[in-house]
């Protein structure tokens, strides 16, 4: 009975954990995902979150915290993409090249760590359910930073998303507003590596987003329904991955997909 009893306690901690950082991680995705979809960023998500794993290799190779490192080439990519971005660069297909190779070389990088392979596949599509308690913390900090800097600066930002001219014309630097999302999508992709992994990061981002845009007047309205979607999908996902025994980060997507297909319909029928 006191086997039971202990069995029991240990799977309600790694449930509560797990539950807690996807909800954690949707309150940043949430609001900066709804950017995302208006500024039509999802290359960038892409070229950032895949040069995370480059970012795993560089700490484990030197024995850091995975979070650190990944932050660390997070922001490096995410600050290349937005200076390229301001001198006029064709985004579509630079962002392309960078993303992809930005994966590969962090995956090649990777194969020379030893005892590293083995455990690839969880920074890749992220392991939620071995969340630990620093984990939790780094997620929870990192999400509550990016949500006070989207607070801080949400009409600035709106105002150079909306048009660039009408910034000037206020005294907002749209190219400021841009490095500021540039900053909270780095640590977006830190704080998620182990929610989701680096290939559904950019996911995450968009999905929740563009099923809240169907049903919202406002930004505000979209932003908060975005982080309401992402905070279901994670619970559903979660429990999915539970019941069936699937990958978690992927059926956590699947969750938000399946959230905007639903979207999509009710949208559809509001507007008629």
């Amino acid at each position: 009975m006191r086997g039971i009893t202990t069995d029991m306690t240990m799977l309600d901690d790694f449930l509560t954990r797990a539950a807690l950082a996807g909800v954690g991680l949707s309150l940043a995705t949430g609001p900066l995902g709804s950017f995302v979809v208006w500024r039509k960023m999802a290359y960038f998500g892409d070229a950032t979150s895949h040069a995370a794993i480059l970012g795993v290799a560089l700490a484990l190779a030197f024995d850091l915290p995975v979070g650190l490192g990944t932050l660390a080439v997070a922001l490096l990519m995410a600050f290349t993409v937005a200076t390229l971005a301001a001198r006029g660069w064709a985004m579509d297909t630079t962002l392309g090249v960078l993303a992809h190779s930005a994966l590969a070389i962090g995956l090649v990088a990777v194969s020379f760590v030893h005892g590293a392979r083995t455990d690839l596949s969880s920074y890749l599509f992220g392991d939620i359910l071995a969340v630990t308690r620093s984990d939790l913390g780094f997620i929870w900090c990192g999400s509550a930073l990016v949500l006070a800097l989207l607070i801080w600066r949400w009409q600035q930002l709106l105002t150079a998303t909306l048009n660039a001219d009408l910034a000037f014309a206020s005294g907002v630097n749209p190219d400021h507003e841009r490095l500021i999302l540039t900053l909270a999508l780095a640590v977006v992709v830190a704080v998620a590596l182990k929610v989701v992994g680096a290939l559904l990061i950019a996911a995450m981002l968009i999905i929740p987003a563009a099923a809240a845009r169907a049903l919202s007047r406002t930004p505000e309205a979209m932003a908060a329904l975005a982080v309401l979607f992402g905070v279901g999908a994670s619970l559903v996902g979660l429990g999915l991955s539970l019941w069936q025994d699937t990958p978690a980060g992927p059926s956590i997507v699947a969750a938000a997909a399946g959230i905007f297909a639903l979207s999509a319909v009710f949208g559809r029928v509001l507007r008629h």
